[in-house]
């Protein structure tokens, strides 16, 4: 009766508080969802609905942000959770802003040369099915200090909600049952015991998965705060995980875990102020560096998705993730040449061997020159309170489901972000993304990402709030909803849901949605040298934006069960 009656107060807030309108755009969902006052977008209506309830109950974006965040750690066991690490961007009513990191690091006996053998040679799986691939999980740790500095709400009435969704259950989707039945042998061979994700028969739409031992590790992190997880009880349920699976956490490692405020990236697009995430993450530097490389170009001129429009966009990007492969990586370790790589001259210098009708090839495009002085599975929620404030938030597991391995009798997923890191340089990870020595693995190292949480504003007010699961894909995803927006001038809705494409420099080529390039763009790109890549599903952007009248648009992603609630 009470899963009944939670339902019926989710649908309450879709009807009254979030009202569709029409926007008619071929290719768009047609609808676009508007609030009055607060607004979540999240991967889950259950995560959306406890976010929306918390800015009822008088939280601010933060406090929402942080329910949302453990909420998705029960009910999008996917990609939310408290196993992993993210990134979050937060933009207070005055236009301050913040980042919290709370990537994963590598454990202390972490080694460059952990997933090789004897010879050499990457052995295969060991960075992404086992133990091994674990890093020292970051979600708990930022969650909680991103709230003691911001939330207004006592953190008890923020996390609750997530308990009793975890001990009650909740229904699952149809896509979430057909996730975990696909997953249901990694979970029985990876784990020496069944999880709460396996039962008796598969898993059909509408079944309730209850986690009595998710639900009682967030207990713990409710009553003791940090030490509920770092040390302690599930500090040693992560150990013991560690000894049976052959890792390599130790309770050291858990104990020295620390997220990090850093300053975000600003950067400029045509008169619009972007703040994204500076590195360990180099999503956000792409993203800037791509902005930087088209804006002198007229794209709104080209067409939408016409073929000079996405040559112009791939060939950018193509120059932007090669300049990756080589200068990003933990900050803490590197000094990152970060203003050269932003650089007007230096952004211009890369695009001189740009031609609007021919390609580039990969093999002719290596990182820029700096002068000396020096997933797939994640999700992305974003969160916009009534007094003005915001947040992005982008969190990951790395794969579907992490490693699959479940901590012992502690109810999450452990990550496999150490793929994250440069294997071996030049040896692609599961994204097919190439590094080097920068972003190899070291003791207490926080491995490159390519999260691309962002805040826009326009003339100096709150504006957009956006960014996506996906990979190597993230950056392009969110650029793409960017000039979507800035530059053909969409609705939230349409430019979330058109088709997408993007270039990673390696492999060399094009991918693009099935159905979301016109056939004869599609036809133009080739015969301009691109090799084209076609692909079911590109990221799952969660965005807002705020109207002239002040109202919230969300733009959940038609890409999966994402939900836009408000009030």
């Amino acid at each position: 009766m009470k899963r009944n009656l939670f339902i019926i107060l989710i649908l309450v807030f879709i009807v009254a508080g979030c009202r569709p309108e029409s926007s008619g755009r071929p290719g768009s969902s047609g609808k676009m969802l508007t609030a009055d006052s607060g607004m979540v977008v999240s991967a889950h209506p259950e995560g959306s609905g406890i976010g929306v309830a918390i800015l009822k109950k008088g939280g601010n974006a933060v406090d929402a942000a942080v329910a949302t965040g453990f909420a998705l750690a029960v009910c999008y066991p996917e990609a939310g959770n408290i196993g992993g690490g993210g990134f979050m961007i937060i933009r207070e009513a005055d236009g301050k802003t913040a980042m919290i990191d709370f990537r994963e690091r590598a454990p202390m006996a972490a080694t460059p040369e952990m997933f090789l053998d004897d010879s050499g040679n990457v052995v295969p799986g060991l960075s992404t099915e086992t133990c091994l691939a674990a890093g020292v999980p970051g979600s708990v740790d930022g969650l909680l200090r991103v709230h003691s500095r911001y939330g207004v709400l006592p953190f008890r009435d923020v996390i609750q909600p997530a308990i009793d969704l975890a001990r009650k259950g909740f229904p699952v989707t149809e896509d979430q049952a057909a996730d975990l039945n696909g997953n249901r042998e990694k979970f029985i061979q990876r784990n020496r015991r069944l999880p709460a994700f396996v039962k008796d028969t598969l898993w059909i739409e509408g079944d309730s998965l209850r986690q009595p031992e998710l639900a009682a590790t967030l207990e713990r992190i409710r009553d003791m705060g940090r030490e509920g997880f770092y040390s302690g009880i599930t500090a040693r349920m992560i150990v013991n995980e560690m000894k049976k699976g052959n890792g390599i956490i130790t309770e050291e490692d858990l104990a020295g875990y620390t997220s990090e405020f850093r300053d975000p990236l600003i950067g400029d697009y045509r008169g619009y102020k972007i703040i994204t995430v500076s590195p360990p993450s180099g999503g956000g530097v792409i993203l800037l560096q791509v902005l930087g490389m088209i804006e002198p170009f007229n794209v709104a001129d080209m067409g939408f998705h016409s073929m000079e429009s996405v040559h112009l966009i791939a060939e950018a990007e193509r120059r932007a993730y090669a300049d990756r492969s080589k200068y990003l990586g933990d900050p803490d370790f590197y000094e990152i040449p970060l203003s050269r790589l932003l650089n007007d001259e230096y952004l211009e210098e890369r695009m001189k061997s740009f031609r609007p009708d021919t390609v580039s090839p990969s093999s002719s495009i290596h990182p820029g020159i700096i002068a000396p002085v020096e997933g797939s599975q994640t999700t992305h929620y974003s969160v916009a309170d009534r007094m003005g404030m915001a947040v992005s938030v982008t969190t990951t597991l790395n794969a579907t489901y992490g490693s699959s391995i479940v901590a012992d009798s502690a109810g999450f997923l452990l990550n496999n972000e150490m793929d994250d890191f440069s294997v071996k340089p030049g040896v692609p990870n599961m994204f097919g993304l190439t590094g080097g020595n920068v972003n190899s693995a070291e003791p207490g190292k926080r491995m490159l990402s390519s999260m691309t949480p962002v805040i826009v504003e326009k003339k100096g007010r709150l504006f957009l709030i956006a960014g996506s699961p996906g990979g190597s894909t993230i950056p392009a995803s969110v650029l793409q909803v960017l000039v979507n927006v800035i530059d053909f001038g969409m609705n939230i809705s349409e430019a979330v849901d058109t088709g997408r494409f993007y270039h990673q420099w390696l492999p060399d080529r094009v991918n693009w949605e099935s159905d979301g390039l016109p056939p004869a763009t599609v036809d133009k790109l080739r015969a301009a040298g691109h090799e084209m890549n076609e692909r079911k599903s590109i990221g799952r952007v969660n965005a807002i934006m705020i109207m002239p009248n002040g109202k919230k648009a969300g733009g959940p992603d038609r890409r999966g069960n994402n939900s836009a609630l408000g009030y």
